[in-house]
């Protein structure tokens, strides 16, 4: 019963584009190396669950094994297009605010096994069960100003997938239509034109080791992997429904995939950067939240450096960075020495780390190669319009 309303609900969902990235490095302003997993054996194994000829989720292999291919694991109704048209049960879903890719568009799926479900959580990522299956793939434009398929390439498809031994990461990358699994990551050459502006840079696709710098918990390296976006802030927002608009966490809770949604006049919600009918501290609190803060938080990667960014902190605290000295960085070409100053955008840390882009200065560490520049000035912005009197940093 179930996949039959799930059917007829996702025939008329439209997925659209929107990943996720810090770490330790807030405070010794480098990358650290990563050592990448050893290439796997090519040789096909005839009763490998990856060899499984369905027609539906393969469930079996998801859950045990890491299959060369990403169409071996029967995820999309044609393999070659990781874009839409998910089987059943995955459904698309989309972020209130822009997690930055170096312009790429997101395109995102959730897979949830049959009589299953989410637990809502008013602050923090949504517990998801045993067997949920998170699916992000990138496109890159080749102008940021023009929108469709006719205008991407195909880079990258991420799976995030929840085993009995806990969340595993699985990177793969496009090349003639199929998708093939590359655990040592890759750069990748691109270039495109930004409002006039042409951009070559080199796009990073990360190795499974790179990817726990974003979605490692607990701050050191033994510690898990866990999702980032799946928040309800950064989920409470409408999307296309039959024609019409209904809330996305009231569409999940009438799918059966989210349980205790409150009124959603309860929910906390993000906006997108571009959104003028939403106050500029919300929208300046989601693009960090979602940018920074699972490594700026008390268990990520950069909690050492005591710089809180998530979207419930008190953004006129020291936490948040108000009059905070950073611990471990120069201060780069400016010298700066705050990573907020109130009604001092051009001098905080926190715009000037967006602005940069060598790999020892530039935040997040991974995930961009290149500046979202309009995220940067409505950073700069909001903390040129802050109160002068939230902190008298001394210069």
């Amino acid at each position: 019963m179930r996949k039959l309303t799930l059917l007829m609900l996702l025939m008329s969902l439209i997925s659209c584009g929107g990943s996720d990235e810090q770490a330790d490095t807030a405070v010794q302003g480098e990358v650290p190396s990563v050592t990448p997993d050893p290439t796997p054996d090519p040789t096909p194994d005839p009763s490998s669950a990856c060899e499984a000829s369905t027609s539906e989720v393969n469930w079996d292999a998801l859950m045990n094994e890491d299959c060369e291919s990403l169409a071996q694991y029967g995820l999309f109704v044609d393999s070659s297009i990781p874009t839409s048209s998910p089987i059943l049960p995955g459904v698309p879903y989309q972020l209130s605010t822009q997690l930055f890719s170096n312009y790429a568009s997101k395109h995102r799926f959730i897979y949830v096994p049959e009589g299953k479900s989410l637990s809502y959580n008013a602050t923090e990522t949504f517990d998801m069960p045993v067997g949920t299956v998170l699916v992000k793939t990138f496109s890159l434009p080749f102008d940021t100003q023009v929108t469709g398929a006719g205008n991407e390439v195909l880079i990258e498809t991420r799976l995030l997938i929840h085993r009995e031994a806990g969340w595993t990461t699985l990177p793969y990358i496009w090349q003639d239509g199929e998708a093939t699994l590359q655990q040592a990551g890759m750069d990748i050459a691109h270039t495109l034109n930004h409002k006039g502006e042409s951009q070559s840079f080199a796009y990073h696709v990360p190795s499974r080791a790179e990817c726990k710098l974003c979605h490692q918990t607990g701050g050191d390296n033994s510690s898990s992997i866990d999702p980032i976006g799946l928040k309800a802030h950064l989920l409470n927002r409408p999307v296309s429904y039959r024609g019409s608009e209904i809330n996305q966490l009231m569409l999940w809770q009438q799918l059966g995939l989210l349980t205790d949604l409150p009124e959603l006049a309860q929910v906390g919600k993000a906006y997108d950067i571009f959104d003028e009918s939403a106050p500029l501290t919300i929208r300046a609190k989601g693009y960090l939240d979602i940018n920074c803060a699972h490594c700026h938080n008390p268990q990520g990667f950069a909690s050492i450096s005591g710089l809180r960014l998530g979207f419930y902190v008190d953004h006129t605290s020291f936490e948040y960075g108000i009059c905070k000295q950073p611990p471990g960085w120069d201060g780069g070409a400016k010298g700066l020495s705050y990573d907020i100053i109130p009604a001092d955008g051009e001098h905080s840390i926190v715009v000037y780390r967006q602005e940069l882009n060598e790999p020892k200065d530039r935040m997040p560490p991974i995930g961009r190669s290149i500046a979202h520049t309009d995220a940067v000035a409505l950073i700069e912005l909001w903390i040129d319009e802050m109160a002068p009197e939230l902190g008298n940093c001394q210069q």
